[in-house]
């Protein structure tokens, strides 16, 4: 019988994580990706009570998503102190696991006295990492001890590759969305220049080009400029 309940409870977890990476496609927005992987975090991982997301743009660690205030105050106290369970399973390790913050052999003395007062006392890190890209860390949060065991870890894990694939998916389709309307403005640019200066497409965008290099800033940025300008102009009463 025992055998039965376990086939049953991995089938339902198996429906639970396909219902979760068909939601996840369905969201084209970085924030509600985030707060959709916090949520499922806290539902799915047995002994999870909070859980929260924190990414990373070099060395430096910001918080993205919470379940609670104090995952956002833990977070940010990670970010300030650049130490922590996430920012060490970020930076050195895939996978970091506390069993007691109470111990007094912690490696984060100043986090781990902090977390205690907030009623946390066990945490597990799961680094998000696609397509070679370090995205930053899922960080669930215990209130006892020991809470999280490996099957806890392994689910986790799961979790982490379905948020790190999501995460890759949105940065692709922001990265072609600004790619688009950098085209488009820059179009704008050069009609601009070329009606007021009745000169080629070509000649419009060497000047931009040479605009860009003078002022040492993107060629994008001086067209977003030049249309501001124009429309500034054009609203302005006569």
């Amino acid at each position: 019988m025992r055998r039965v309940n376990d086939r049953n409870g991995h089938f339902h977890l198996a429906q639970r994580m396909s219902r979760l990476a068909v939601d996840l496609q369905q969201i084209d927005d970085e924030s509600a990706t985030l707060g959709a992987i916090v949520s499922a975090a806290v539902d799915m991982v047995p002994g999870a009570a909070w859980a929260g997301i924190a990414l990373v743009d070099g060395k430096q660690v910001t918080p993205a998503a919470a379940s609670h205030e104090l995952v956002t105050e833990l977070d940010e106290l990670q970010a300030t102190l650049g130490e922590g369970p996430a920012v060490t399973a970020i930076h050195d390790h895939a996978v970091v696991r506390i069993n007691d913050l109470g111990k007094p052999d912690q490696p984060w003395p100043h986090f781990a006295e902090k977390a205690l007062q907030l009623g946390v006392h066990s945490m597990l890190s799961i680094r998000l990492y696609a397509r070679n890209r370090n995205f930053g860390a899922l960080t669930l949060y215990g209130e006892v001890s020991d809470e999280f065991d490996e099957g806890a870890e392994i689910l986790a894990d799961l979790l982490s590759d379905h948020a790190a694939v999501a995460l890759a998916g949105v940065s692709r389709e922001e990265h072609l969305s600004s790619a688009l309307v950098n085209r488009d403005v820059l179009g704008q640019a050069k009609g601009i220049l070329m009606e007021r200066n009745r000169i080629t497409s070509q000649q419009a965008f060497n000047l931009l080009v040479r605009a860009s290099q003078e002022l040492n800033i993107k060629v994008a940025t001086v067209a977003r400029m030049l249309v501001d300008q124009a429309e500034d102009g054009v609203q302005k009463p006569r």
